[in-house]
């Protein structure tokens, strides 16, 4: 009888086949991956994931999982008006879809309604405006919202929005207490990662608690916050960083309810995550499993008592920042595998991104496909048959593992620094992530991390793509006849009232989203709900430090780097000093991945680049650069502003005698707006996938330098 192999007889013959190459590979969150797991790999730390539905929860919240209830289907959705969306929604729903999950344009998450002078580029085109309780009813007319799950994506004005839902139900005839759903809530990562916040962070964390005494008290089928590693994700996060600051947020809002009096095990039970899932599918898969164990681990060092509060509930989406401009369709195979892994994982509902997210709001056609994905994996690929399928894979239990312990070192620091409140302020998370995405986009860039259809496989003529536009300034004039007419037909003393008892609760003891319900339900607008606890809070800025050295660092040693840093140096002889470049956030769109990523690696090869602040008019960004002297703005869009914005931008430069500064654009801007920008007046527009030295080295050409294009750099 023949011994059976060993490990050791498995690495001889693997190295023979590979001629001795070493087949570890290291992700990008420093882990080493093995190309091969046994039962040792799990035995030797003694690792036992336990069973479904019972603590710590790694492989489930429920004994039965899919096998008793498949994942919910929840798509993300929300553009133009109320009608709209509504009807988009009904469609939706007719179609297969489970549960709603509402998307605010970008005014209405900064607390400004539709007619104030700072939206006019934003109102209806990342999401649907909503300025009173109005906008609210016909948002969910015909849907009856006791049966009926609803999760908003809200955080910067969550009070109003709450306040408008509860008052549109209460006016459909549904009592609160039959209400389901979640309201987003979680403040602390829009000051690391989003920047959506309206509030400085003192204030936005006493909103969380009062939101989270008033559900517990009257909305128990409510989710009162959905602590989100999603946007930590997009940013740039590594999956050890989105675990690890994701549960640091979650202990964090614990511990500041259980400071107000609330019992942990009175609400902890309530409190959702959302997690971002992206193309490494065993990592993001052992992610899910790592988060419930961890959190099971904090909240029982918090004293929680039922188990349910140790359990950690899920939403997931699969990722943004992986969908490419270029080649699109294969899009619909990495939302694929990734809605795959956020199954396997557990999630407990799904967004499954649509084919044209890249580069503008899905279409019905692009959205359709999107939806199907996943009633595809639920009924026809035997993924619910089976709880935990992966679980005693040797690989993902040993991953999990691993995720557990780099997490957990982390949060343990969180800890140890004063709680993650601080860590914000003090701002080393927001660093470790950017740096994590400096370095990603380095990868993409030199070809080490391959995207097929972008920087490999290519394909040499790209087919036009019908997208989905907006026509803001129609959407904005009919908001703002809606809300002139609602503040003529309102009690207006009524409304000043309960507004003026809103600001007195904000300054004392008072929940201020009880008081907000009051004034909602006398017609407040959002705008005036905000105003009125801004007056008490303030209004809160910041202004982006990007991090440096990273792209540098990665690019060392490469021939085309090397010639652009060159060309920086020669133009900077003939001005007498550094090219100057201002990267500029117009409108109030926060994500700020791209222009942190682009102001990295300038600043890296040499560029004095001016990172302007947050939420700028054109106006504002014109003072700027002509205050700075700048030789170029780069405007960043992933709003669908571009249209209105960055002309305004170009013209008052030009009214201001300063022609001279050039303008290009980038970020998520459809191909079919490219000649519209142009003809604006933009020099340069480069779209998601655009290797950013060859952006700098096109910049370079822009200011004069006789830069060679890259094929002929390379003969």
């Amino acid at each position: 009888m023949t011994d059976k192999p060993t490990i050791k007889d498995w690495q001889e013959l693997a190295d023979k086949e590979v001629k001795g190459r070493d087949l570890t590979w290291e992700t990008p969150e420093g882990i080493a991956v093995k190309p091969l797991y046994t039962a040792e790999d799990a035995s030797e730390k003694g690792i036992d994931p336990g069973l479904p539905g019972f603590g710590p929860f790694t492989r489930g919240v429920k004994a039965s999982m899919y096998a008793g209830r498949p994942w919910t289907i929840r798509q993300y959705a929300g553009f133009s008006t109320a009608e709209e969306s509504n009807a988009f929604y009904r469609r939706n729903l007719a179609a297969g879809q489970k549960g709603l999950s509402v998307a605010f344009d970008l005014a209405t998450h900064r607390g400004y309604d539709s007619d104030h002078p700072r939206v006019v580029g934003d109102v209806g085109k990342a999401g649907v405006a909503i300025d009173s309780v109005e906008d609210m009813k016909i948002l969910f007319d015909q849907i009856p919202l006791d049966e009926m799950s609803v999760s908003m994506t809200m955080n910067g004005a969550v009070i109003p929005c709450l306040a408008f839902y509860i008052i549109a139900a209460e006016e459909q005839g549904v009592s609160q207490e039959k209400l389901s759903g979640t309201i987003q809530n979680d403040i602390l990562k829009e000051f690391m990662v989003r920047n959506t916040y309206i509030y400085p962070p003192a204030p936005s964390m006493r909103i969380i608690s009062d939101i989270i005494g008033y559900t517990s008290e009257h909305m128990p089928k409510f989710n009162s916050i959905s602590i989100s590693g999603y946007h930590m994700h997009e940013a740039g996060a590594t999956a050890v960083q989105e675990l690890a600051f994701t549960i640091a947020d979650g202990r964090e809002y614990a511990k500041q309810a259980m400071a107000t009096g609330l019992d942990i095990d009175a609400f902890a039970g309530r409190l959702s995550f959302f997690f971002g899932i992206g193309m490494n599918f065993f990592m993001e898969v052992a992610k899910l499993r790592a988060a419930r164990t961890l959190w099971h681990r904090v909240m029982t060092d918090l004293g929680a008592k039922s188990e349910r509060s140790k359990m950690l509930r899920t939403h997931c989406q699969t990722s943004g920042v992986s969908l490419t401009e270029q080649d699109p369709y294969n899009n619909v195979i990495r939302t694929t595998i990734e809605a795959m892994a956020a199954t396997l994982g557990g999630t407990q509902s799904l967004h499954t991104n649509a084919l044209d997210e890249a580069i503008a709001l899905p279409t019905d056609f692009s959205a359709r496909i999107a939806r199907n994905t996943q009633i595809v994996l639920q009924e026809e690929a035997g993924i619910t048959k089976v709880v935990d399928p992966l679980g005693g894979s040797y690989y993902v239990e040993a991953l999990t593992d691993e995720l557990v312990q780099n997490a957990w070192e982390i949060i343990e620091r969180v800890g140890a620094e004063g709680g993650m409140a601080k860590a914000v302020a003090d701002g080393w998370p927001k660093a470790m992530i950017e740096e994590a995405a400096a370095g990603r986009q380095a990868a993409v860039d030199k070809g080490d991390a391959v995207i097929v259809g972008v920087n490999k496989y290519r394909l040499p003529e790209e087919d036009a793509m019908e997208t989905l536009d907006i026509d803001n300034a129609k959407v904005r004039q009919g908001q703002i006849a809606r809300l002139e007419k609602m503040r003529a037909d309102r009690d207006e003393a009524a409304c000043q009232a309960a507004l003026k008892a809103l600001t007195d609760g904000a300054k004392g003891g008072g929940n201020v989203l009880a008081l907000a319900v009051d004034a909602a339900r006398q017609r407040a607008s959002l705008g005036e709900i905000s105003d009125a606890m801004e007056a008490v809070f303030g209004r809160y800025e910041t202004q982006p430090t990007p991090v440096k050295g990273i792209y540098g660092k990665a690019y060392e040693g490469d021939a085309r780097y090397a010639m652009v840093i060159e060309g920086v140096d020669a133009v900077s002889q003939r001005l007498g000093r550094k090219p100057k470049i201002l990267v500029a956030k117009m409108g109030q769109d926060g994500h700020d991945r791209g222009a942190n990523v682009v102001s990295s690696a300038f600043t890296d090869m040499g560029f004095d680049v001016i990172s302007g602040p947050l939420f700028q008019t054109p106006g504002e960004t014109r003072d700027l650069a002509l205050a700075e002297n700048v030789d170029a703005v780069g405007a960043s869009s992933l709003a669908a502003g571009h249209k209105t914005l960055i002309p305004e931008l170009i013209n008052l430069l030009k009214e201001a005698g300063r022609s001279d500064i050039k303008v290009f654009a980038g970020g998520v801007i459809p191909a079919k707006d490219y000649e519209f920008l142009r003809k604006s007046g933009v020099v340069g527009i480069y779209g998601p996938g655009s290797n950013i030295v060859e952006c700098a080295a096109d910049i370079l050409r822009l200011l004069g330098h006789n830069m060679p294009p890259e094929e002929e750099a390379a003969e």
